[in-house]
């Protein structure tokens, strides 16, 4: 998997093609990493969330999240691993994009 976007897509498709069951498993990661606000409504997380793509379920993760809770990245990427989902790079770069919880570090710069 390339390492040149700030977000990548779990797809509900496995490397075989077969649909991921159960078929909420996207509803479930995004609800363990969200938040209720003072009107108690569901916000999912900046860095973890649920979306559509030619009408298959699927999980937009943002690589911050590695470095800014790294127990959820893992538990994230192993979930992906053991069910053998594809792992794709996010190329949406207009609005649709989800913003980094973090700002990326410039360009030549070491942490």
């Amino acid at each position: 998997m390339p390492q040149t976007t700030e977000h990548f897509i779990i797809s509900g498709i496995q490397e075989d093609g077969k649909k991921l069951r159960p078929t909420d498993w996207v509803e479930r990661i995004s609800s363990t990493l969200a938040s209720f606000d003072e009107n108690h409504r569901l916000h999912y997380s900046v860095s973890v969330q649920p979306c559509l793509i030619d009408g298959d379920k699927c999980l937009v993760v943002a690589r911050c999240l590695e470095e800014t809770n790294p127990a959820a990245y893992e538990f994230v990427m192993e979930f992906a691993r053991s069910n053998k989902l594809r792992i794709l790079p996010d190329r949406r770069t207009d609005e649709r994009a989800l913003p980094c919880a973090i700002p990326p570090a410039p360009a030549g710069k070491d942490k």
